[in-house]
């Protein structure tokens, strides 16, 4: 059967179409709800107790735009498509933006272990290990200057414990004012000067361009291991924590119940906003989940619990929501319940 040169460059052309409709990256990105993870599939304490219900964290899932990727989000439910600057501070590279999020999530970790051993009163340390420089902004000052990577040791002279410091420190400042950084790199110690300068598009906000990370090192007995793959962010930490206390103690706070949640955890135990909760309560619903933990904010307006409430009611669905600002308040929860009948 002979085929005519036509018919073979309509076949390319379609096959080239249909090719750039789902490689060819939009400057969009796509937000859609993620998985649902077993804790204990990832959470282990040694000789730790095992539980009849279990415990989860929701994730959602992300990637750039496709065109074809583009109008089926558009159709579908609780899928947010937004610009890709949006997504990712302007200048940073996605490694440096993967290396931050895996920072979080291994600050997280260390924060959910530390609220869940003090909470079961097993033993634990906390060692600080420094300020580390995770990006550095394009344009920025600290530009060319710093170094993901970098550790700043002293700030003006005076040292920063934690990120936070660093960052109220400079927001003190007025644009055009200089800052001495004392950092290490690579062993070898360096002094740099930097302008303090406003943001292009926060005239009110200064800074230098830098996204930071407080390292800790946390010790703790029984020993954790903590395996979370290629997860990253910090808004697994009230769910870390709760599995954590779970398999320090002898009583079994599920009930038997399928609980999932989410919120970050700093060292004190506040249960802190997070993002794209709606696409976890939908997310959480398709695994079948019982109750669902939402950051509550001191019941501020839209807080995380407001809308996982309301996402909720639009999907119809019979998993109970509940409001926490901290980890007692999750505990306490699941402490009260009667135990699921089987």
């Amino acid at each position: 059967m002979r085929i005519s040169k036509r018919a073979v460059i309509y076949s390319l052309m379609i096959s080239l179409i249909f090719f750039l409709l789902i490689t060819y990256d939009l400057p969009y990105y796509i937000y859609k709800p993620g998985h649902v993870d077993s804790l204990e599939n990832i959470v282990e304490v040694d000789n730790g107790v095992e539980a009849k219900g279990d415990l989860h964290l929701v994730t959602v899932s992300g990637g750039q735009a496709t065109p074809i990727g583009f109008l089926l989000a558009k159709l579908r439910a609780f899928h947010e498509i937004i610009p890709i600057e949006e997504a990712r501070p302007e200048g940073i590279s996605d490694e440096e933006y993967m290396r931050h999020q895996m920072m979080l999530m291994e600050n997280s970790q260390q924060s959910s272990t530390v609220v869940a051993y003090r909470a079961a009163g097993a033993e634990y340390t906390i060692e600080q290990k420094g300020i580390y420089i995770v990006g550095v902004v394009e344009n920025m000052p600290a530009d060319g200057i710093l170094q993901p990577g970098d550790r700043i040791n002293k700030v003006d002279d005076q040292e920063m414990k934690e990120a936070n410091d660093l960052v109220e420190y400079v927001l003190l400042k007025k644009a055009g004012e200089k800052i001495k950084l004392d950092i290490d790199r690579d062993g070898k110690h360096m002094t740099e000067f930097i302008e303090v300068v406003s943001f292009p598009d926060d005239n009110d906000k200064v800074g230098i361009g830098i996204q930071l990370v407080t390292e800790q090192k946390v010790t703790v007995d029984p020993p954790v291991h903590i395996k979370s793959g290629n997860i990253g962010g910090p808004s697994a930490g009230l769910m870390f924590a709760l599995e954590i206390y779970n398999q320090l103690t002898e009583e079994d706070i599920t009930k038997g119940y399928h609980i999932a949640g989410t919120g970050e955890i700093d060292f004190e135990g506040k249960v802190i906003r997070i993002g794209g909760i709606d696409k976890k309560v939908v997310a959480a619903d398709r695994e079948g989940i019982e109750i669902f933990f939402a950051p509550n904010e001191q019941g501020e307006k839209d807080s995380n619990y407001e809308v996982a409430r309301e996402t909720a009611k639009k999907i119809n669905t019979s998993m109970k929501i509940v409001p926490v600002d901290t980890f007692d308040d999750a505990l306490n929860f699941l402490k009260q319940l009667d135990p699921k009948e089987h």
